[in-house]
């Protein structure tokens, strides 16, 4: 199907059209997360009630210590959590390229061998068959047809032209 152009106001419109509207998904995408982040906080960091006596401050600053030693401890766990499973990545690349470099397979080169010397390579000294294939081929005699041998026999063809001419003057006298 034919297709017109179209035309440079067109385009114009059109790429203003589709950046007003990714304007407006990025927009709703980032008061979405924004959103998200606040639910998060408020789960997690519940208000502060900021006590006025210098006693309740200590017993904050005590229970606020506590979950920080908490979440260090949750972190260190995962960190090295992750870690080990890094190193062991990492082995098992090594090991691969490892296997993969010992079955390198070398280029063959080309061996002229009997198949006695295969057979004794392969059997050991052991070995005492007899591998001359030409030995058991069946020998097979040619029958010589009489036709054949005529047909063969014929000759140099002028001479054969020569002989027919004299029978030719034979017919004419």
């Amino acid at each position: 199907a034919c297709r017109k152009r179209l035309s440079a106001r067109r385009k114009h419109t059109l790429k203003s059209c589709m950046l007003v509207v990714a304007n407006n998904l990025l927009e709703a995408e980032s008061q979405v997360k924004a959103k998200e982040r606040e639910t998060f906080l408020a789960e997690k960091c519940p208000p502060l009630d900021v006590p006025y006596s210098r006693e309740e401050l200590v017993e904050l600053c005590k229970k606020l210590h506590q979950q920080i030693n908490i979440s260090e401890e949750e972190r260190y766990c995962t960190e090295f959590k992750l870690n080990m499973v890094l190193n062991e990545v990492r082995d098992l690349n090594i090991k691969i390229v490892d296997l993969r470099g010992k079955f390198k397979r070398p280029r063959l080169k080309k061996v002229r061998m009997s198949a006695d010397a295969m057979l004794k390579a392969l059997l050991g000294s052991k070995h005492t068959v007899n591998m001359d294939l030409r030995a058991n081929l069946k020998q097979v005699k040619k029958e010589v047809k009489e036709e054949d041998k005529q047909l063969r026999d014929v000759g140099d063809w002028r001479k054969n032209i020569e002989d027919k001419s004299d029978r030719k003057k034979m017919f004419d006298s």
